[in-house]
């Protein structure tokens, strides 16, 4: 690895502390150096805050280390536009930095290689494409919803290691360990909005809170056809303290005007969406959510819901807890999801493996960008 390669991991590093704070921004992270001796260092660090650049130019100067004629190195194209914050290319020149290293271009349409003809302009030597595979994979969310606007999908399940995904009376309520759920609930702050069926709701009664130490809890969406979602449900009940979004059909809200009213008496948002055979189009609703700025959405349904994401090809990334098998005797009559059986239909590759708690997470990336 040499230099460029070496510092730029460092600011791709730095990028990733920004997840789950940042978004729909995207994570960056910044280096200042010269020869070997870094100078100053920094991440974007939260949604209206500081860039990279401007928190690695600012680590620098607080340190009183002279940055003029120094290389920065980028995980993204610095922005030239003015939007929460001043651009940071103005910045970049001004410091008098004499070379800056780019991991990738901005896949937005107001930057795409705005920001580095802006540098380039003003005569600072620009190296675009260092450790762009890393930077893209980092980013791959992003990405999507530059390109594609819509949110990354990450289908999510627990199954037992012979795929059953609910458990009988006698084996207990919950089918992951305590670490896997701490795990997931940090997952949840993490992401802009959280996604199950109504089958969910009325077997479950979900509350679809993050209650990890990071406390930003994910809006919750509710994929609900005949508008079945009962007035007393934990999700209803909270939904003035954290957003609830219902997604029902047209024929739906005619049908219910009195209960649609309660809902929406009760902080709940109703979401029209077309519907074919008592299902929702989700390629509508992955519509919308991208309109809002979401980039990232968690699938957490039953079956029913992650069969209707992945058969569409709309889901990005698999995650599966995948426990040990229980001590007492499952009935016939449970439910099954199993992921050998989804791999071998569809088709997927290897997943990464990690080991959390008694418990296997799988993760299958489907995308790439």
């Amino acid at each position: 690895m040499d230099d460029d390669e070496r510092f730029m991991s460092l600011a791709i590093e730095l990028a990733g502390r920004g997840r789950g704070s940042v978004e729909p921004n995207p994570m960056v992270g910044a280096v200042i150096v010269r020869g070997r001796r870094r100078l100053g260092c920094g991440w974007h660090k939260r949604f209206g805050g500081p860039h990279a650049e401007i928190e690695a130019l600012g680590d620098a100067a607080r340190s009183g280390r002279d940055i003029r004629g120094a290389t920065m190195y980028v995980s993204l194209e610095p922005c030239c536009r003015r939007g929460k914050t001043p651009p940071c290319t103005d910045a970049i020149i001004d410091a008098g930095l004499g070379r800056v290293v780019v991991a990738m271009q901005d896949p937005h349409e107001k930057v795409a290689g705005g920001g580095v003809a802006a540098l380039r302009a003003a005569g600072i030597d620009v190296l675009v494409g260092v450790c762009q595979i890393q930077a893209r994979r980092l980013l791959a969310a992003y990405i999507k919803l530059r390109t594609e606007r819509r949110p990354w999908v990450i289908c999510k399940w627990a199954q037992t290691s012979d795929g059953l995904v609910e458990l009988g009376e006698d084996q207990g309520k919950w089918i992951s360990g305590a670490q896997s759920r701490g795990w997931v609930h940090k997952l949840r702050g993490r992401c802009e909005g959280i996604c199950v069926g109504i089958g969910t709701v009325l077997a479950d009664d979900p509350l679809l809170t993050d209650r990890s130490a990071l406390g930003r809890h994910p809006i919750r969406v509710v994929l609900d056809c005949g508008l079945g979602i009962p007035l007393d449900s934990q999700l209803v009940r909270s939904g003035g303290e954290v957003p609830l979004i219902v997604a029902t059909s047209a024929e739906a809200l005619t049908a219910n005007p009195t209960r649609a009213e309660q809902l929406m008496s009760a902080g709940v948002e109703l979401l029209e969406l077309p519907a074919a055979e008592g299902r929702l189009h989700l390629p509508a609703l992955l519509d919308e959510l991208g309109r809002r700025g979401w980039t990232y959405l968690l699938v957490e349904g039953g079956p029913t819901v992650l069969e209707g994401f992945i058969d569409s090809d709309l889901t990005d990334e698999l995650l599966v807890f995948v426990s040990p098998p229980k001590d007492v005797p499952a009935p016939e009559t449970l439910r099954r999801f199993d992921i050998a059986e989804l791999r071998r239909r569809r088709q997927l590759g290897e997943p990464q493996l990690s080991r959390i708690g008694d418990d296997t997470l799988l993760r299958f990336v489907l995308s790439s960008y």
